[in-house]
């Protein structure tokens, strides 16, 4: 799973247009599921061997291979990557998978810019005139703000304020109505509007696909922007960008001293740079008002406050050490479905087999991330192209590349789909499946302590697709594990954007993304084989089969709700 560092995700495709009670409703969610009343059409029966196939001892076989010192952690565009996509497309052949790459091949080439920012040249130079004196101070990367941009360029702007940089009329909210922005530089906020309000019409509590960076990003581009300064809320129900940096160990020291990955064709043209307070209070210094002070205007209004802040200019200058274009492998094979009219939808799983490499000569194996997923995948398609029954909707298995770098891969699927995008009917993604959800710091551990994790597996993105949730709770009947919704009502994560699964749902698939959750090993050296509950493991992939084989004989389709809550507030 892509670590949440505070900087804006590069590189989207064109084709790409805790409070006591809701802990006390999640915890009532969790055991209700097991017990959801079936509204579907009925499916046919699992076949029995179908899941009876996939056994904890061939997972444990390769993953142990995955997450061993030989594929060097495993990083896209290096050679421990590359031998892994190897692997995994050698593996398809042997279970007999329809290849769809070109020239009868398993691979989707996913072209990519490989790049290291110049964390002395990269600054933002901020003019203001507070009073009658002008002055200009320049900001520097890593120390006032963070963040990466792909090309080297300059951009002087004047600067305007907009909110949240959110256009979303299904709650009559626009933080540019009215605005002029266009050449301009914005300054806009993480997240979005009351996410602390569990009645507000905001998804309550949980983040709706408006506060992810993305959407702002493209939202600032279509208005004309050429910058953004994206700025931590000063009232935040999560930690800030150098908060959340610091609880990760050697995250800073990777993130700027080893090369980052972008799309090489991209819809994201401008700079974006998340700034600390110190810029934020730059910036403003002459307006007359403060950052909060806006927050909680808006809080209180849900209504815009976007105003052009008159004296102040701001210049980025975005500076490389290095750029350079490489390629990485998507690894995709499909079992074709069986029905005339119904093999034409797709049913897409999926995971990310790239993790984090060697680092100074440390190697992070990434067994839980994603190692556990991408074998999760291989036993999945193993055990479906094993059986004597075949499935009447197509299956398509994919393996993604540079998830740790943004997404990409699976953005560049999205933007160039093998099957046609609409004939997705699901997306279901495995992303850490193999450890049980422990406290990395005391403020976690008092937030899990009413909770047993060890039966437990998240089912991210649950309040948008509830028949894809249906299918998995009727499934889990004869499995026993206990399925969880917490993180579609948690904020400090905004984990619903941080999976393959997320360029599927900007498209408008339904897509549910299947998750253990975090623990101290995440993204550390110490992610290792022997953590892994490989019992656990053999329960969750066997739980997606029997789901994944409901879903495909059924004729019914799961629908999508981009807003769950949207125009009304919560019961």
């Amino acid at each position: 799973m892509i670590r949440s560092t505070g900087r804006c995700l590069l590189s989207a495709p064109r084709a790409v247009s805790s409070t006591a009670h809701s802990l006390h409703a999640s915890t009532m969610l969790s055991i209700l599921l097991t017990a959801l009343p079936v509204t579907w059409a009925a499916a046919a029966e699992v076949p029995a061997e179908l899941v009876s196939s996939i056994t904890a001892a061939d997972l444990k076989a390769h993953l142990s291979l995955l997450a061993s010192p030989a594929l060097e952690g495993r990083e896209s565009t290096e050679r421990g990557g590359a031998v892994t996509e190897e692997y995994v497309a050698a593996e398809f052949g042997k279970y007999g998978l329809k290849p769809l790459g070109p020239e009868g091949s398993y691979f989707q080439a996913v072209p990519l810019l490989r790049y290291l920012a110049d964390t002395d040249k990269t600054t933002i130079r901020v003019m203001t005139s507070p009073g009658k004196a002008s002055r200009e101070v320049t900001f520097h990367l890593k120390t006032d703000f963070s963040g990466n941009h792909p090309a080297d360029m300059t951009v002087e702007a004047p600067v305007v304020f907009a909110g949240f940089g959110i256009t979303a009329p299904e709650v009559g909210y626009d933080d540019y109505k009215g605005l002029d922005v266009k050449g301009k530089i914005v300054l806009i906020m993480e997240h979005e509007p009351q996410e602390a309000d569990e009645r507000s019409v905001w998804n309550g509590t949980g983040l709706t696909l408006h506060a992810t960076p993305r959407m702002k990003i493209l939202n600032a581009q279509n208005h004309g922007a050429v910058g953004i300064l994206m700025a931590n809320e000063p009232a935040r129900t999560h930690p800030s960008t150098p908060e959340r940096m610091a609880t990760n160990a050697g995250l800073m020291e990777r993130t700027y001293n080893r090369p980052r990955q972008a799309l090489a064709i991209s819809d994201q043209r401008i700079p974006v740079y998340t700034v600390f307070d110190g810029v934020v209070e730059e910036v403003l210094s002459g307006s007359g008002t403060s950052l909060r002070v806006l927050q909680d205007k808006i809080n209180r209004t849900n209504k815009p406050a976007s105003f052009a802040i008159g004296d102040a200019r701001v210049k980025i200058t975005a500076a490389n050490r290095m750029i350079e274009r490489v390629a990485a492998r998507n690894v995709i094979g499909m079992i074709e479905g069986t029905d005339e009219r119904l093999k034409a939808d797709t049913i897409v799983f999926g995971a990310h087999s790239d993790h984090d490499g060697v680092h100074e000569g440390r190697l992070y194996p990434g067994a839980d991330d994603d190692g556990s997923g991408t074998v999760g995948i291989l036993e999945l398609a193993r055990a479906f192209t094993a059986s004597d029954r075949k499935p009447k909707r197509s299956l398509l298995f994919a393996v993604w590349c540079s998830e740790e770098k943004g997404l990409l891969g699976a953005y560049h699927y999205v933007a160039h789909p093998l099957r046609p995008l609409a004939s997705t009917v699901a997306m279901i993604q495995f992303d850490m499946i193999g450890r049980d959800e422990t406290a990395r710091n005391p403020k976690e551990s008092e937030r899990l302590k009413p909770f047993d994790t060890s039966r437990e597996v998240h089912l991210v993105g649950a309040m948008h697709v509830p028949d894809l949730q249906r299918r998995f709770a009727e499934a889990n009947r004869s499995i026993g594990l206990q399925l969880v919704t917490r993180y579609d009502e948690d904020t400090a994560e905004n984990l619903y954007q941080r999976s393959d699964h997320f360029p599927f749902v900007l498209a408008g698939r339904p897509a549910l993304w299947v998750f253990t959750g975090f623990h101290p090993d995440y993204h550390q050296t110490t992610d290792t084989v022997e953590k892994i509950n490989f019992g656990k493991m053999e329960k969750i992939v066997r739980l997606t089969a029997a789901a994944g084989w409901q879903l495909a004989n059924s004729a019914d389709q799961p629908g999508f709700i981009a807003m769950p809550r949207a125009g009304s507030a919560r019961p």
